[in-house]
This record gives structure tokens, sequence and C-alpha cells, in this order.
């Protein structure tokens, strides 16, 4: 297959987060996905937007939005949750015509409408779907044990996100199995890692995150999949904060589920981005792979 969707990479896809760009592009490539950049995007607002004026933040999302519609598209996809948040925030907002004629009133020319919004992990499921994934497998994650974290955001509030269960997604856990590893029932996959507290309120993440660390320890997991840049970077980036807020000694990789998909199949270790992680799920991955003790 080959279908070409609209790709709306993110801000943080161009920085704190290249490497969940770059093995988005790579596994989408490998399964059929053609993700075609949307000319001249801009940043979706972000929290700061929607927490400031809700009429700014849906004009940001509603620019972009227009900009697929002028590539003669009806799909766009973006990895990252925060921004298909606000994409369909402003998607949903619009419906209401005085909000709709506010936010026309910021932009160049008025949202037309008819663009869909999706997450890369619906498109994967939805468009690709779990047995064309399973049969793109060349090397199957076999012995290692995953925890597939979904953050907060991703399914929530459903009415708006539209997509599988808001309170049990199981979306990535399906595809993590299709890729061959274990996937261990992970009670806290919705649960909020702190999301953009880690510099105000650092006890706040530290205690969050350290709960769901401390799960997939209990429940045996070898890593933690993400699909979001933020609980990436509170699970890995600061996971050294949260052992000294509860004096634990946590040393748990937290890549995205992207990342594992490459090993999976086979894409070249520069394309999935390893190296950008704090905690190297390589030497894991190697013994789980190779059957090492």
């Amino acid at each position: 297959m080959s279908e070409a969707i609209a790709y709306y990479p993110g801000c943080s896809g161009q920085g704190t987060s290249k490497e969940y760009d770059a093995s988005t592009r790579a596994v989408c490539e490998a399964v059929g996905l053609s993700l075609v950049d949307i000319p001249d995007w801009s940043c979706c607002g972000s929290t700061p937007a929607h927490t400031k004026d809700h009429t700014l933040s849906a004009a940001l999302s509603a620019r972009n939005l227009q900009l697929v519609a002028g590539m003669g598209m009806k799909l766009a996809v973006t990895p990252c949750p925060s921004c298909l948040t606000n994409l369909r925030n402003a998607t949903h907002r619009m419906e209401q015509a005085a909000f709709k004629s506010k936010v026309d009133k910021l932009l160049d020319e008025p949202y037309t409408g008819g663009v869909d919004t999706q997450s890369v992990l619906q498109a994967l499921v939805e468009i690709v779907g779990i047995d064309n994934l399973a049969a793109a497998v060349r090397t199957p994650l076999k012995g290692l044990k995953v925890a597939c974290y979904y953050g907060c955001i991703m399914n929530r509030p459903p009415e708006v996100m539209a997509f599988d269960d808001c309170e049990n997604p199981m979306a990535m856990d399906n595809i993590l199995t299709a890729m061959g590893a274990t996937v261990v029932p992970f009670p806290l996959k919705v649960e909020c890692c702190g999301a953009a507290y880690g510099m105000p309120r650092p006890d706040m993440v530290g205690r969050l995150s350290g709960k769901l660390l401390e799960a997939a320890t209990l429940l045996g997991a070898d890593m933690i999949a993400v699909a979001c840049p933020l609980c990436q970077m509170n699970l890995d980036l600061r996971q050294g904060q949260v052992n000294r807020t509860l004096g634990t000694n946590y040393r748990i990789p937290a890549p995205y589920f992207t990342q594992l998909m490459g090993v999976a199949l086979n894409i070249p270790d520069a394309q999935i981005g390893f190296d950008k992680l704090c905690v190297d799920p390589r030497p894991i991955l190697s013994k789980a792979l190779t059957g090492a003790d």
C-alpha cells in the first residue's frame, strides 16, 4: 500500500524530540504511509496559547488545517498528542458559528473546513492495520517486556479525540505485540506524568513520574514505550530528578514506540535515534533479542 497523508511534525519534532520525528517518518515509509509535510506550517500554540486565549489557539491550529485543505488533502497526522489536542479542539470548537467567526477574523482567509486530524498511532492502526504491521516485521522484539504509556491527553476528552478507549487504550499495546514484544498490562497507562511542571514543580513531576517508573518496575517491564514528547522527557531526561525526589535509583529506558517499531522493521540506527535518549535502551534490547542473560 502507499497512501499520502499530510504531516504536521510539531515544534518539538524539530528540536527536543527529533528522534520521534525521524523514527516516525522512517516507520511510516516502511509500512506504506507517505507523509507529506505541510508547507509553511506553524506552531499550534501548544499549552500556552489555549491557556491564554481559546480564540487565538484555535486560529493557530486553523491556519495549519487550512494549509492542509490547500494541499487538496482531507487528513493530517501528527506524532505529538499536544499538537493533536489543539488541532482537534480547534475543529471541535469551530463547529459553533459564533466561535468560528471570531477565529476567521484572525486568519488571512477563513477556514473552509473538511480536514480531519489523527495521531500517527491512530493512522498506523486504522489505515495500515495491525495485520499489515505484523507482516512487515523483520526482527521480532521477542524477549522484550514493555509497558505502554499513552499519557493523559492522547485519548481525552473522548468526545473530541474519538480514538481508542479513554481509560484503557490498546492501540500501542497491539502494535508492539505485533512487533513481537511482550506487553505487560499497565494500569497507569493514561495517568499524568506531571506534564509541563518539570521546572516550576519538580517535586510534583518526581512523584507522578515516579509512580509510573515504580509500576513498570514492579510489573517486570524492561522499558516504558511512550507516544508523547513531554512524557518522554519527564520519564527519561528527568529520571535523575525523580530519583533525587524519591530517593530511588531507577534506570529504565523510555523510548518512543516508533523507535521500537524501527528495530522490528530493520530501520537503520541513524533513523531510530536511540543515541538521543538519556537512558539508552540498546543494551537491554540487545540482551532481549539475543536471549543473553
